[in-house]
């Protein structure tokens, strides 16, 4: 059936119908004919039609994995599932979430740095930032109750393994004399807390538009049961450490308490040996 301008001609089918069946007699052709019927058909029904078909047979796209996961699924669960023979793959630990926190003294009094601090968050993390409110006021600070004194993001997913990677492989080398992170910042159940002390590391943000250096604290939050674990869970991901292991932490010498008393007694008795002589 051949359709022109939106009209039907009868003269095309007839052919096209001989043409297909060249062994067929007159009158078998004719009755085929009026046994047809003809229909007005829309121009776009035909297009429609054909672009339901199209997306019926196209293959259902395939969301990527972040390169990051990607990591830790195919080289660091063998290798963590490895070395501490762990017996269930459930065991093997892993990042749950990353939390991102700046502080923001200013914005209590001025409304403008709120604003500026939640966009550069906003921009670094892919995440509007929830805003922290003192719980108490405090007049040696000039706060108020309910004031906003800081930000925080909770990163989780596939957000949360893209801002690893780019913490891990643009920001932390673009630090200023870096030398590697501590590996001595571990909170005794494997969880890692990482400071910044400017947010013009990122490659997002643009020199012309910060108006105040502002320093965030990142704490990546995993599942492994000591710090040795998640040393090595970070390690695989990719976590420039310094020189050092974990275990071996130095530990500060602790600190004689100071004796009032003891000391006017010194004071005394020097005073004494003083005037004798």
């Amino acid at each position: 059936m051949a359709v022109v301008a939106g009209k039907v001609g009868t003269a095309s089918v007839a052919s096209s119908l001989a043409s297909t069946s060249s062994f067929c007699s007159k009158d078998s052709l004719s009755a085929s004919v009026s046994s047809v019927t003809l229909l007005r058909v829309p121009k776009n029904v035909h297009f429609v039609r054909c672009a339901s078909a199209a997306a019926a047979e196209a293959p259902a796209s395939t969301v990527e994995m972040p390169r990051l996961k990607s990591i830790y699924v195919n080289k660091v669960v063998p290798s963590l599932k490895e070395e501490f023979q762990y017996t269930n793959i459930f065991e093997v630990p892993k990042v749950e979430k990353v939390v991102v926190n700046c502080g923001i003294g200013e914005g209590s009094q001025n409304a403008k740095v709120l604003e500026s601090a939640i966009k550069d968050l906003s921009i670094v993390t892919g995440q509007r930032p929830n805003i922290t409110r003192a719980k108490k006021a405090i007049a040696g600070f000039k706060i108020r109750q309910g004031v906003p004194v800081g930000l925080a993001v909770t990163l989780r997913g596939e957000i949360m393994y893209s801002f690893l990677d780019r913490l891990l492989n643009l920001v932390l080398p673009r630090t200023r004399d870096f030398l590697g992170v501590s590996p001595y910042s571990f909170d005794g159940k494997g969880n890692y807390n990482l400071g910044l002390k400017e947010q013009a590391v990122f490659p997002e943000i643009r020199f012309d538009n910060i108006d105040k250096p502002r320093g965030m604290d990142i704490a990546i939050v995993t599942s492994a049961k000591t710090d040795k674990e998640g040393q090595k869970l970070l390690t695989l991901l990719g976590m420039p450490f310094r020189a050092g292991d974990v275990s071996a932490r130095p530990t500060a010498p602790k600190k004689k308490k100071f004796n009032i008393k003891l000391a006017k007694g010194k004071a005394k008795r020097a005073a004494k040996s003083g005037k004798k002589k």
